[in-house]
């Protein structure tokens, strides 16, 4: 059975199925093209007719992504499947116009270079049967999204996330959404353009809650840092470090120069580099997005961030450098993220006298990324009249020979009670070769739902003096400063 709605550009023709309606490839802005790819986001012009939103549209332009020999396909999607018009959105609903139902805009993952709302674990089903609309969005990504260009608007994947903010407040009513109860979410570079976006006057009244999923509300450039990936991709390119020259570079070149921008030093006198050398991107901003909500920002919004306990096993395992890893591989770990590297170490080694090279390793990498950044807008927003909340995810996957662990986006299936998803089970798949506890998935996933509709997961709100933080696994645990000892030895 097909539902038609009608949204400020049209009508679009979803695919009902299992009690719940989806609306795939919808536009939410005009197609990027040309000169407009390194401009700000513009609206998409009406149609006539009913648009069909009934099969995956085109995604961002991208270069193929792995990571060693985990199989991240449910995570990342199918990569680059051409089309222009990709800025669109995908609507899960169990509803009609008419109905208030809480909404969710879920933003993706993938380094800021990779990614799409086509990933398999982003299917959006059961939180429409659970009463939630889902949204999930394209956003540009790489050198249109994020490369910091003279004569171009900065962080214009922040920009496309901003415009379907904006179309979920003016269409999402028709899909039985509430407009006044939209909660804006991600999950890693995702949820950092939340903090940013939770960061950005413009986006004010646009959402109600966040949810930062091992994100970094530490985690954007300097301009000085992103400086350095534009003189780099210019050269790269072999032309002139301004929008108008790139205007005339097609999408596959720019994909095809990405390999020559890795593992750029963007570190600075006065600055590390926040992603640690994994990506040559992220939001390029003046003060970090935990140094403007510590300001006031985002006050009103009630916010859910949380990280999983062995983030940084994602970046060693699949590659065999978590067994093999050694003391100098600490201290280069350590030496890249901290000022001090040997009290870092020394606070770790304390704090974990059993530990491995390579589960210290991990774990320094982990908190550099993910830990100290979500922890400090933690922090930040604790002082705000909005309630905040924390989470910590620590059931492990027994993917990889038992080495995967807890890490960087375990969590992503449960949240969206996926886990039966054959392409995530074997042991090179991201949950491993065993069964997960029978009722993890559904309980993190009320808990998620429950932040949506009342903006209480379920649990003790954080504030400075408990930092109570719910440890999500096999049990659930209401702790108070997990990994203090660790996270107060950064600066």
């Amino acid at each position: 059975m097909n539902d038609t709605v009608r949204t400020a550009q049209g009508l679009v023709r979803g695919l009902r199925r299992d009690g719940t309606t989806v609306f795939m490839n919808v536009p939410y802005a005009a197609a990027p093209t040309g000169a407009a790819r390194f401009a700000a986001p513009r609206p998409h012009a009406p149609w006539d007719g009913v648009r069909d939103a009934t099969a995956p549209g085109p995604t961002a332009p991208q270069a193929e992504r792995r990571l060693g020999s985990v199989d991240m396909t449910p995570y990342f999607g199918p990569g680059w499947v051409p089309g222009d018009d990709f800025l669109t959105v995908n609507v899960w609903t169990p509803g009609a116009a008419g109905e208030r139902l809480p909404v969710m805009v879920f933003v993706h993952g993938g380094g800021f270079v990779a990614g799409s709302a086509r990933a398999g674990v982003l299917d959006g089903a059961s939180f429409a049967r659970a009463g939630v609309v889902l949204v999930t969005l394209n956003y540009r990504l790489g050198i249109a999204g994020f490369l910091d260009l003279p004569g171009a608007p900065a962080n214009r994947g922040l920009l496309d996330v901003i415009a379907a903010l904006r179309w979920v407040r003016e269409n999402i009513a028709a899909f039985g959404g509430d407009p006044d109860r939209v909660t804006l979410s991600g999950q890693s570079a995702g949820a950092t353009i939340v903090g940013a976006v939770l960061a950005t006057p413009e986006a004010e009244g646009l959402f109600r809650r966040a949810i930062v999923q091992s994100g970094s509300g530490l985690g954007a450039f300097t301009p000085e840092q992103a400086a350095l990936v534009t003189r780099a991709a210019a050269r790269a390119l072999e032309v002139e470090p301004h929008a108008d020259a790139f205007a005339g570079v097609p999408d596959r070149r720019l994909v095809e120069v990405m390999p020559e921008l890795s593992g750029l030093d963007l570190s600075t006198e006065t600055h590390r580099d926040p992603l640690i050398g994994l990506s040559p991107f992220s939001v390029v901003l003046d003060r970090q997005p935990a140094e403007a909500v510590a300001a006031g920002r985002g006050a009103r919004v009630e916010l859910l961030v949380g990280t999983n306990t062995e983030e940084g096993n994602l970046y060693l395992a699949p590659f065999g450098s978590l067994s093999t890893s050694t003391a100098a591989d600490v201290d280069a770990a350590a030496a890249r993220s901290h000022p001090r590297p040997a009290h870092l170490v020394a606070a770790y080694r304390n704090a974990r006298p059993h530990a491995s090279h390579g589960e210290l390793r991990a774990a320094i990498m982990g908190d550099a990324l993910f830990g100290v950044g979500s922890r400090r807008l933690a922090d930040a927003h604790a002082g705000s009249a909005a309630a905040t909340y924390r989470y910590s995810f620590a059931w492990r996957s027994k993917a990889l020979g038992g080495e995967l662990g807890a890490a960087h986006a375990v969590e992503l299936p449960f949240v969206f009670d996926v886990t039966g998803l054959p392409a995530l089970h074997g042991p090179q798949a991201l949950l491993g070769p065993d069964a997960p506890p029978p009722d993890l998935a559904a309980r993190t996933h009320a808990a998620w739902v429950a932040f949506a509709a009342t903006g209480d997961p379920g649990w003790d709100r954080y504030d400075t003096a408990r930092r109570a933080t719910m440890r999500i696994g096999g049990t659930w645990e209401l702790l108070e400063d997990p990994d203090g000892e660790e996270l107060r030895a950064w600066p």
